[in-house]
């Protein structure tokens, strides 16, 4: 996801607060299998009419067990239900605080069942209805970070992944574009259409959704036998069309380096999501102006497809760790620009990451591993994105390009479709380097901050002596590079090993002068210099 739109949500007061344990307990009582959601859309009502078929092996003996489902309120908003069915039995239910509450019967461990629910109503959010700057009504789902519950009932929460089907029925004028591959279209009136999609892998609620509109479809074909296609509102549909033609190619970056391609298709989707890009499993949605014709946004769709694999198939196991998914896209970018415009644009991004994280710190003292934030649009910051890219590309420095390599390849190939924690993380990096990463992780990640450097040295006889001093609170071990700068205009890299607060060190070098000292002249480092 490109963060850039987030301050939205703060401006519409949308809280995204949920109690931690509440989903732990979830955890431990039940495992969502499938969802199978047949929904109805009109034009003259925004009331959505819905059925959703969960099915769902429970890990224990209940009596009764909850789904998030957001309940119709005074404003006449929110999801009403009709009934719920176990296995073709009613049940009773209630709704309360958002949660609906279902009686079981009878049900065994480790056994399916099928509960059916029936429910309509006015979404609040999560699937919005509403026109494009067009003036075209559309329905787009945007579900991030748990918003799925507006529309649908499940557990909306990244850790249940699961299997979904969606049966859509709309007026015919519009086309319907979901997870999955279209298994079915049909005409079933003179005014309605049925479109048919269904999921081979589980997902995260955070990126199951639809998109009903009018679009202009352009299939750019294949690459890897993954087919590419755009989805843009009509009216710019050559602009659209040209703005998303990059994307096979950074499509082909990814499976080359990282591995196969999670999903069944790969479609981007100009939609009314209200972050910049929405990294939706198979079908990523980008904001409405994103489309402009000059293909101004290569990074955007580069982050967005690299979540495909990082946060919709190798998911984050808790909000916590959203780093494994932000951090990771967005320096998975950097990687694919290094590619495409070269290593002075590449260092470039790392400059302006670099300050964004300091520009950050300097108002919000947080570790990337935030498990005290229990609002998660407020995870949307410099730490989760940018430090966490920063961190990946000092891990690849200390492992070594092919040891990175081979460790983002393992860690991906064995948590795909499933969920990780940053420890997961870490036991695999130190298994295919065969390096102790504990400190690194621990201390770019569990705690604050970054290292603020003050030096003083000296020359003579061919010595330098250099005392290397840290002023920020939390003291941090890194290899320093420095470049030596000598008289006659040649240059060395010397590295030194920082590793408390104030470091007296010798480093032997050639019998000239030295004129300068560059510190960290390759960008490999997350530091700055501090203010005389």
């Amino acid at each position: 996801m490109n963060f850039f739109t987030k301050l939205t949500f703060f401006l519409i007061g949308f809280s995204t607060y949920v109690s931690a344990q509440s989903y732990t307990d979830r955890f431990n009582t039940l495992d969502v299998q499938n969802y199978k959601l047949n929904l109805t859309v009109n034009d003259s009502t925004n009331v959505i009419e819905s059925t959703m078929e969960v099915s769902i092996k429970f890990k224990k003996l209940v009596d009764t067990f909850d789904l998030d489902l957001v309940s119709k309120d005074s404003t006449n908003f929110g999801m009403q239900v009709d009934s719920v069915y176990q296995n073709k039995i009613p049940v009773e239910f209630s709704q309360k605080n958002n949660k609906l509450t279902i009686q079981t019967k009878h049900v065994f461990p480790r056994l399916p069942y099928r509960f059916t629910i029936k429910y309509s109503g006015i979404p609040k959010d999560g699937l919005v209805i509403s026109k494009n700057l067009y003036g075209d009504r559309t329905f787009f789902g945007d579900n991030w970070p748990n918003r799925a519950q507006n529309w649908f009932p499940c557990v909306d929460h990244p850790s249940d992944k699961a299997t979904i089907e969606y049966i859509i029925k709309a007026p015919n004028h519009y086309q319907v574009i979901a997870n999955g591959f279209q298994i079915e279209e049909t005409n079933l009136t003179n005014n309605l259409k049925e479109y048919h999609y269904k999921t081979e892998v589980p997902l995260p609620t955070k990126v199951m959704v639809i998109g009903i509109a009018k679009f202009a479809v352009q299939n750019i074909g294949e690459t890897h036998n993954i087919p590419v296609s755009t989805w843009v509102y009509p009216q710019t549909k050559e602009e659209g069309f040209n703005d998303f033609s990059i994307a096979k190619d950074i499509l082909a970056f990814y499976i080359e380096n990282i591995g196969d391609y999670p999903f069944l298709k790969l479609a981007n989707v100009q939609s009314k999501t209200r972050f910049g890009g929405m990294e939706n499993a198979g079908n990523i949605f980008y904001f409405e102006k994103s489309v402009t014709g000059k293909q101004e946004h290569k990074d955007l769709i580069a982050h967005e497809i690299a979540h495909q694999w990082f946060g919709n198939s190798a998911t984050e196991i808790d909000w916590s760790h959203l780093w494994l998914s932000e951090g990771f896209a967005t320096y998975f970018t950097d990687l694919y620009i290094l590619k495409s415009d070269g290593e002075e644009a590449f260092n470039k991004r790392l400059d302006e990451e670099r300050q964004k994280i300091f520009n950050f710190y300097k108002v919000q003292q947080t570790p990337v591993l935030d498990n005290k934030t229990n609002n998660y649009m407020s995870l949307l910051n410099p730490n989760t994105y940018q430090k966490g890219a920063w961190v990946l590309h000092m891990l690849k420095n200390k492992v070594g390009e092919e040891n990175f390599w081979k460790g983002i390849k393992t860690y991906y190939d064995f948590y795909k479709f499933k969920n990780a924690s940053t420890n997961d993380f870490k036991n695999v990096m130190t298994q295919t380097s065969g390096k102790n990463l504990d400190v690194f992780f621990s201390q770019w990640l569990q705690k604050t901050g970054h290292p603020i450097l003050k030096t003083n040295w000296i020359y003579g006889n061919s010595k330098l002596r250099i005392i290397i001093e840290q002023t920020q609170n939390t003291i941090f071990q890194f290899p320093l590079d420095l470049e030596l700068i000598y008289s006659d205009g040649s240059s060395e890299i010397k590295t030194v090993e920082v590793t408390t607060q104030k470091e007296p060190l010798v480093v032997e070098t050639k019998n000239l002068n030295i004129k300068k000292i560059n510190y960290d002249p390759n960008n490999k480092l997350l530091f700055e210099m501090a203010s005389k």
